[in-house]
């Protein structure tokens, strides 16, 4: 009742939905891993640990006053160690790159935002997996030394108001669909999470023109 409740809140346009037939596959798909969470609870139905903060954060850099901040899906609480195990929920039904800086940015949190160690993490698959994927947990000293250098080029670029793709001239797949909007090609929806701007683009796919793309 509630996933259709929220459901209806992102329902055509406002989901990035151009045809019903579209719409309905992925509706059903969220209704399957919900079944799946409810048939394997799994973490769900064991203790969990909650950091107070609405958004968990800590100094990444106080020289630099660089604030690192984020939302962790879910912290299972591990009674035998007194540690957590760091769950991060996928609806992809693709693998996570392992270039990814979630899981580094994850480990930094958890570490520095609330007092147990961090003893596992692991994803869940909800499209496809009854049960968690352990995943190694990053080295915390490489995580903290490659952030940090990532968020230290983003601040001088907002300082200088110097952005620049690292494609070069032909620019990221995230940039073109920016690019896009700029160039008047996408439609605005309105305004979503955080007061930000929502548009929808529609998909360059030769196989379902009527798909599309949610900024």
């Amino acid at each position: 009742e509630k996933f259709h409740q929220e459901w209806d809140k992102i329902s055509g346009e406002k989901g990035g939905f151009f045809d019903l037939i579209t719409e309905n596959k992925y509706k059903e798909r969220g209704q399957k891993m919900i079944q799946r969470v409810i048939n394997h609870p799994g973490p769900l139905g064991k203790l969990a640990i909650k950091i107070d903060d609405d958004l968990p954060h800590y100094y990444l850099s106080e020289s630099d006053n660089i604030i690192l901040c984020g939302k962790v899906d879910w912290l299972e609480y591990l009674p035998d160690e007194n540690s957590v195990n760091i769950i991060d929920f996928k609806t992809s039904t693709r693998e996570e790159d392992s270039k990814s800086l979630q899981l580094p940015i994850y480990h930094l949190l958890v570490k520095n935002c609330q007092n147990r160690k961090v003893a596992q993490a692991s994803y869940w698959y909800l499209n496809r997996d009854d049960h968690l994927t352990p995943k190694k947990l990053p080295d915390l000293k490489k995580s903290h030394q490659k952030v940090l250098k990532i968020t230290q080029k983003i601040k001088l670029a907002r300082q200088l108001n110097n952005f620049k793709c690292s494609q070069g001239t032909k620019s990221c797949f995230a940039c073109r669909n920016f690019e896009k909007i700029l160039q008047g090609k996408a439609q605005f929806i309105g305004i979503g999470g955080y007061g930000r701007d929502i548009y929808i683009l529609p998909s360059s796919s030769p196989k379902n023109s009527k798909s599309s793309t949610l900024l």
